[in-house]
């Protein structure tokens, strides 16, 4: 298994994580044993990060992961635990990162993972009620008080990054990023190698585009996301499976599972860089862990771009609702 830094000063850990938004996410709940047992593979194979949020089922996943570390107390200190907070389920304030918030926010969370303390605790969506500086200076006060030993923000602009990072270290950054999503080498990519700070990577395989089993026009349309996201929706879904037949069929050309392509091509994009697909399915995870077992020569590379050029994805990332939050920057 490949390793990373998490962070200029962080662990050491696997460049490859778990999300575990699949335990009670966007594409339907998994059983409790199913995701012990996804636990249980990552830990065999040498994941050692584990990405998880408040919101991912209203603390169920959480609850979940809590409930395999009771398990397997041992596997605490082998692991990197991630998890966020700050979006709200209050209409009129959807995003929160008021310190108390956080503070009270990650308390929560810790009680539910049966923890004392996260290796990274990420502000979910930034809050522009506050400035950037303003949240790092919360967010250091709780690597201050021992209950998180980092701290990151999800789907921000690199200026944000910059000017947060001047206040506190910024051990993580994620975003979605992947070949179907290749915004963030517009700044984003480069500020946090600048910064030392890592690139945790979601949806890395296109939410399922980039696997040999993509999701059904019909399943996308039963999940609550994927039925009203713009890649989803025809004309566009057809015209996305059409053109991510061409990267399946050269994954069958080069003899491995499309979605290992997929995290090799990420992991190729820098040491910084960790790809946190998430699954309920241990078959696919041993798709998924191999994408960090190979690598891609300079030729397959090419051939990647060649069957899945910058830009050619059908329709945006997400529609004007899930807009609101992340921040756009180019």
């Amino acid at each position: 298994m490949k390793t990373t830094r998490l962070g200029p000063d962080g662990p050491e850990v696997s460049q490859f994580g778990i999300g575990a938004m699949s335990f009670a996410g966007l594409y339907g709940d998994a059983t409790v044993e199913e995701s012990h047992a996804v636990l249980d593979a990552c830990r065999n194979a040498g994941v050692t990060h584990i990405d998880t949020a408040n919101v991912y089922g209203n603390g169920r996943s959480e609850e979940i992961i809590g409930s395999w570390f009771a398990a397997n107390p041992a596997a605490r200190d082998e692991m990197a635990l991630a998890t966020k907070a700050g979006i709200t389920r209050d209409p009129k304030r959807r995003f929160n990162n008021d310190a108390e918030h956080l503070e009270a926010s990650l308390d929560q969370s810790l009680e539910r993972l049966g923890v004392d303390h996260v290796d990274l605790f990420y502000v979910h969506r930034y809050d522009r009620a506050h400035s950037p500086e303003e949240v790092a200076g919360s967010l250091k006060r709780l690597i201050d008080s021992g209950k998180t030993k980092a701290v990151g923000f999800s789907e921000i602009a690199p200026s944000t990054l910059r000017r947060a990072s001047s206040e506190c270290p910024i051990a993580a950054v994620q975003s979605e990023y992947s070949l179907s999503t290749r915004a963030p080498e517009l700044g984003l990519v480069q500020t946090c190698a600048e910064l030392g700070t890592t690139l945790v990577a979601f949806s890395p395989v296109g939410r399922a585009f980039l696997t040999d089993d993509p999701f059904s026009f019909e399943r996308a349309q039963s999940m609550a996301f994927t039925k009203s996201n713009p890649r989803f929706i025809e004309p566009n879904y057809t015209a996305n499976i059409s053109a991510t037949d061409r990267l399946r069929a050269l994954a069958t050309e080069i003899g491995e599972p499309t979605a290992a392509l997929a995290i090799a091509w990420l992991i190729s994009r820098g040491d910084h860089v960790l790809p946190i697909p998430g699954t309920k399915n241990t078959a696919h995870l041993a798709e998924l862990v191999r994408g960090t077992e190979i690598t891609l020569s300079e030729d397959a590379l090419d051939e990647i771009d060649k069957a899945l050029p910058v830009g050619w994805a059908h329709g945006d990332r997400y529609n004007a609702t899930q807009w609101e939050g992340p921040e756009r920057f180019c």
